[in-house]
Parts: structure tokens; sequence; C-alpha cells
């Protein structure tokens, strides 16, 4: 009986020990949090984003392996990884999501309508569905905009390029956000005295005969925030340097790889306040469904003074100086 006695001691003790085990890998599980960040693909506009939602997280506390766990998913371009590697954050039941670049974060929505999604720098998240009002989004999304101020844009090109006629304006035709600012461009730009025509691709396939076409026709390129375009800047920048034809891209990254100047947002303070609201969003300081999508309300004057050089493109001085002071400038 003594024995016997013993042996149910042990046996208990043993229970007593697994189970205290088990609420404590329990309490760590609830306590480290796993967020899933899913990437159109790789280039070096959103990669800065993507260390910006790092830092941003760091900022409000938050640092992975600590007290989160951070899965990082990249699609590399391909829509049926956005589609698998958005049910996988539903798998590991992710507290919450963030999609960087709209396919991405419509990946993310088609898939799960529940759980928060945050949308790092996504142009027009109502153009692409996936919020019906900027200032109250009413549903499991909220986030962060690089919408580009292109009024602003215009102005730069023109202060560039006082006697430019004619603006081609390039665009993938599925992309709706890009879409959506070509048509700003093709309706604002004459008020700047262009005349607008307007380019589609539907992949980089078709980047390079189009462009060749478009830089024989026109006398400057703008570039919207394009994904697609972005992920191929070099073909672009070939295709206008051999026609000496200048190209204005929103995007900050894009003027350091051809582009002549940008009055852009920094696409990594983007990644930064995704990463703020994703934390509140966490700490349960704040909810999609009520919380206004961000936009950044002034951008930064960036020139790339030797691709300028390479054109023939005197830079205004006025400008140049601004851009040294406020801004950054590419020599």
């Amino acid at each position: 009986m003594k024995r016997m006695l013993g042996l149910i001691i042990i046996i208990f003790g043993f229970l007593g020990i697994a189970y205290f085990q088990s609420g404590t890998t329990t309490q760590q599980t609830q306590s480290k949090p796993t967020v899933g960040i899913l990437q159109l693909t790789t280039h070096p506009a959103l990669d800065a984003i993507h260390k910006g939602i790092i830092s941003g997280l760091k900022d409000k506390g938050y640092v992975n392996g600590k007290n989160i766990k951070i899965d990082f998913q990249n699609a590399e371009n391909d829509q049926s990884n956005l589609k698998s590697m958005s049910e996988r954050f539903t798998e590991e039941n992710a507290a919450a999501t963030v999609g960087i670049a709209t396919p991405a974060a419509q990946a993310l929505a088609n898939v799960n309508q529940k759980t928060p999604i945050i949308l790092g720098a996504i142009t027009d998240p109502v153009a692409a569905k996936l919020v019906k009002n900027v200032k109250k989004p009413g549903g499991n999304i909220t986030g962060v905009s690089d919408q580009a101020p292109i009024a602003a844009q215009l102005k730069l090109i023109r202060q560039i390029m006082p006697d430019a006629k004619t603006l081609g304006v390039i665009a993938t035709s599925s992309d709706d956000s890009a879409q959506t600012q070509a048509k700003m461009v093709a309706k604002l730009g004459p008020k700047e005295g262009f005349t607008v025509k307007r380019y589609a691709i539907s992949s980089t396939n078709d980047l390079n005969q189009v462009a060749s076409q478009m830089v024989s026709q026109v006398d400057a390129v703008f570039v919207p925030t394009d994904n697609t375009v972005a992920s191929a800047m070099q073909t672009l920048v070939a295709a206008a340097n051999a026609r000496k034809v200048p190209i204005f891209p929103t995007v900050d990254t894009m003027v350091k790889q051809g582009g002549v100047a940008t009055i852009g947002i920094n696409q990594f303070h983007l990644g930064v306040v995704t990463g703020h609201m994703l934390a509140d969003v966490l700490k349960g300081k704040a909810k999609p469904a009520t919380t206004p999508i961000h936009f950044e309300k002034t951008g930064e004057l960036i020139l790339n003074e030797k691709q300028a050089k390479q054109l023939g493109l005197t830079l205004p001085s006025a400008l140049v100086k601004q851009a040294e002071t406020k801004g950054t400038v590419i020599k």
C-alpha cells in the first residue's frame, strides 16, 4: 500500500509539473501574439516600408522574438503565393496582419474579414475596395496611404521643364491605385499646361515595348505609385535615357534608380507610422473600424542631380537649395 501510495504521489507530481508547464506555455503564447506581414515583392520601396514597420513596432515596445512573433512572407509577385500566405496567417491565428502593397492587402482581405488588417502604404484603399470610407473604415481594415501629392508633383515638373508640352503617364492596367493617380494626372495636367497621354502595361513583360513607344511621343514621363513599374524601373529608365526623356516618379527610391525628381513620401517613415498603428491595435487602444486611414500631408523634395546632368537638364538653383535644406539631393 505504501508503494502504491508513493507511486500515486509521483504520478500526480508529474501531472502537476506537466500542467504547470502547459499553463506557462499557453501564457507565453498569449503574451506573444503573432503578426503576419505580407509583402508583394522584393523592391527597395517595399523593403523600406517593411523595415519601417519593424522600427515602428519597436518604438511602441514590440520586439520580434521577445514579446511578439513576426511571420514575414514575401510573395515575390506571385498571386498564388499571396493567397496561400494569407491563409497561413489565418491558420496561425495571427492577432493582426499587415499588407505591404495593394495586391498583398487585397489578398489578406479576401481570406479573412475578422482579423485586424493594417494597410502598409496603400495608395487608394477605397478604389482598391479595401475600405468604404477613409475616415470611418467600418470593418477590420485600416492603415496608411502613400498617396502622392499629384498637384505638387505637376508643379515641380513644370518648374524643371518650363517648355515641356506633352506628359506621358505609365501605369499597370490592373493596379487600381496606380490607375486612380493616372486619372488625377490627366485631370490636373492641363492646368499646368501639359497635354497628358496615358499608357498602360499588363505586366513587366510589355514594359519595354510600351515605354519605347511612349518616350518617342512625350517630353517627360510621370510614374504613379505602381509596384509593377517600380519592380522594373531600370527597364523604363533605359528606354527613357535613350531618348533623353526625364522620368518623374512619386517614390523616393525610384528617383535614386534613375528618376529626376519628386515630391515624394519617405517609404521608411510610412512603415514607421504603420508600425505605430499596428501596435495600437494590438494593445487594444485602437480598432480598425473607427481608425481613419492615415495620409501624409506633405512630401519631401528629392532631386537626382546626377541624372539631370546626364539628360542635359539644369535644375533651378532655388529647387536645389530647397532640397539641400529640407530634402535630398542625389549627386
